[in-house]
């Protein structure tokens, strides 16, 4: 296996995101797990037309109270496929996602926490679809196929196969093998096997051989940009 690139910046690991790519992002919510470093470049740039992935909204904790959290422009996002999309980016009042998402200007495709990761899962693994029983007979069934095996009806659910996925962990080698540190683990690994392109923010990273093999959670095969930054994370 090829050593991995190592960039320099999160900019020039993120610089070719292109108009109308969809991306991953990882972890559970702003502050854990998700690669703060990553998305702010992302925010910083100017790719437009995005699909965005993820457990929540495209936003990452500052760590400063009067302004707690940054967001890539809901006018740069088309679409937004999520579980928890109310995520308020100011003490009071409505976060600038809700809002487009309620004119319209965003799509908003909810689903479950559960079916979401499953449909990362299926991507990563090569499965066009799955039939699960969460969602039938509610909103999540609309337009979708639904089919009865052993008298239980279950919903058809298309893998998902995401261009990026922006990713956090705690360490990689030189190959690409990934390390996560608690909650990290959420939704990083599941996205890291999904994406065709996977950028891995890391604390450390050290040569092939070093990190054991039954610690390893996402093997080098499946990342393809590592980008090392400084200060732990939750």
């Amino acid at each position: 296996m090829a050593i991995r690139p190592v960039f320099d910046s999160p900019e020039e690991a993120v610089s070719d995101i292109f108009d109308g790519a969809s991306i991953a992002l990882g972890g559970f919510s702003a502050a854990l797990g998700c690669p703060i470093n990553l998305l702010r470049a992302v925010a910083g740039g100017s790719a437009r037309d995005l699909t965005f992935i993820g457990n929540g909204v495209p936003q990452g904790a500052t760590g400063n109270p009067e302004q707690p959290f940054f967001v890539v422009p809901p006018e740069r996002v088309r679409k937004v496929i999520c579980s928890f999309p109310a995520a308020a980016t100011t003490r009071r009042g409505v976060s600038p996602y809700e809002a487009a998402f309620a004119e319209g200007t965003t799509e908003l495709e909810l689903v479950p926490q559960g079916t979401l990761a499953e449909r990362l899962r299926a991507g990563g693994a090569g499965i066009p679809a799955f039939y699960t029983p969460t969602g039938v007979g509610t909103q999540f069934e609309k337009g979708k196929e639904v089919r009865e095996f052993d008298g239980r009806k279950y919903v058809l659910e298309r893998a998902l196969r995401p261009d990026f996925a922006l990713v956090k962990a705690l360490k990689a080698d030189k190959l690409g093998n990934l390390v996560y540190r608690n909650t990290a683990r959420a939704f990083n690994p599941p996205m890291a096997m999904a994406a065709k392109v996977t950028i891995a923010e890391v604390e450390e990273i050290v040569e092939p051989g070093e990190i054991p093999p039954e610690l390893i959670v996402t093997p080098g095969i499946y990342v393809h940009r590592l980008v090392l930054v400084q200060g732990r994370q939750p």
